[in-house]
């Protein structure tokens, strides 16, 4: 029987020291849900939040709240990372198709779950909306379920399902989704935008994401035929091309005809698209991002970014140096989809250079500290703004080669010295 409460304050008050919390993320974030924690955990000692990317977190990040609530981070959005870098919350490094599976297997407890839903339907079912991610498995193991009820919440298909009277305790609260306008494109955006473009084939089954590079790729192929999408997540770049009649998802094994996703974060205009719309469906993310689901569908290609890459190809995604940035995502999960699927391919993309053109993303060695999130034994294509290295069956003086080849101008020769003080002859 669900409780009704007048306030998020009210709905909190089942909470108890020790606890360990789930927050619904992404653009369903319950903020106004975690601004009451914030004040509630005040009283209490040794909750634990655990998470995905939150949105309007900040008052989680308060110093009072060290001792009564630490932030236990599966993905590391931008309002966390000082806390995870100054020991004052934690990162655990995980593929994100493990996490539901921490969940049902009982290897990581959850007491709460702080969700966001839309009001029931005529049937007395709400939906997880614009993020289903691993907040359904969540949802499925908790011990007792917090929702706001928001009636700006799109109501979406697929897993996002959960009836009214499995949720414990219910406060309605109109809120506004987070947004993210699409980012302003600059020119080493659309050099590489078109580079990876050119990678793509008709028929193609993509794995996209959030930002510049996966933008001026979706921008560069709407002369492209018949493309797909199943992907962990898409933003407001996809539209122009369903729009099109490019992506129609009918070359999919994998719920064809179907775009599937396991949350969206974009504008309201993609939350408007969303909203009952049977042609999306938001899919628990131990589906979507599963290696084995992924290469079922023929052409399947990953598009993902990093944050720098060694001359042998490993990849740097979640960490600059010892400075935790995000996390391992969906990235390794869908690369070894890709490389299993029938004709697809894995495409890494990321400009040349950081920190204003003075250092290079391409390096000998990875900055100490840095961790590998993806190996040089799972890479097909590199590509920057100068260029593509196709590195799939290439040893590490062919490797080498490539990817000083599509560093900037002004790096390849130190990078060539460095590798000859290091023994590599090229």
């Amino acid at each position: 029987m669900t409780e009704l409460c007048n306030t998020a304050q009210d709905a909190l008050n089942i909470l108890k020291s020790g606890d360990t919390l789930w927050c619904h993320s992404m653009a369903a974030t319950p903020y106004r849900l975690l601004e009451a924690l914030a004040e509630k955990a005040l009283s209490l000692q040794d909750l634990t939040l655990m998470q995905l990317h939150l949105e309007h977190a900040d008052a989680l990040c308060a110093a009072a709240l060290d001792g009564h609530l630490r932030n236990r981070c599966f993905f590391v959005g931008k309002e966390m990372r000082e806390l995870v870098n100054n020991g004052r919350a934690d990162y655990v490094p995980i593929f994100l198709s493990e996490i539901p599976r921490l969940f049902r297997q009982k290897v990581q407890a959850v007491d709460v779950a702080l969700i966001q839903v839309s009001p029931p339907d005529r049937h007395g079912n709400c939906s997880l909306g614009v993020s289903v991610e691993a907040t359904r498995a969540a949802c499925d193991v908790a011990k007792t379920i917090i929702a706001q009820i928001n009636p700006r919440m799109p109501r979406t298909h697929g897993d996002a399902c959960i009836p009214y009277c499995d949720i414990d305790y219910a406060v309605e609260i109109d809120s506004a989704l987070p947004e993210h306008p699409p980012a302003t494109l600059n020119e080493v955006h659309l050099r590489i935008g078109r580079h990876v473009a050119e990678l793509v084939e008709n028929g193609d089954c993509l794995q996209t994401g959030i930002g510049a590079i996966p933008d001026a790729a979706l921008h560069f192929l709407q002369q492209h035929d018949n493309l797909g999408i199943h992907t962990e997540m898409f933003a407001d770049g996809i539209l122009p091309l369903i729009e099109r009649g490019v992506i129609t998802n009918r070359n999919k094994v994998v719920q064809r005809g179907k775009l599937v996703t396991g949350f969206v974060l974009g504008s309201n205009a993609l939350y408007d698209f969303v909203d009952d719309n049977t042609d999306i469906a938001f899919t628990d993310i131990e589906e979507v991002n599963n290696p084995a689901v992924i290469r079922k569908n023929p052409q399947a290609v990953s598009i993902n970014s990093a944050i720098q890459i060694d001359l042998s190809g490993q990849v740097c995604a979640d960490s600059i140096g010892s400075r935790i940035y995000s996390g391992f995502g969906g990235q390794v999960d869908f690369v070894t989809g890709a490389q299993l699927s029938k004709g697809g391919r894995s495409i890494i993309a990321l400009p040349a250079t950081a920190a204003g053109g003075t250092v290079s993303r391409l390096v000998t060695q990875l900055s100490p500290g840095a961790g590998v999130v993806t190996s040089r034994a799972q890479i097909d294509h590199v590509v920057t703004e100068f260029g593509v290295a196709s590195l799939r069956g290439c040893s590490l003086r062919e490797r080498a080669r490539a990817l000083i080849a599509i560093a900037h101008p002004d790096f390849q020769d130190p990078l060539h010295r460095q590798c000859f003080e290091a023994g590599l002859r090229l």
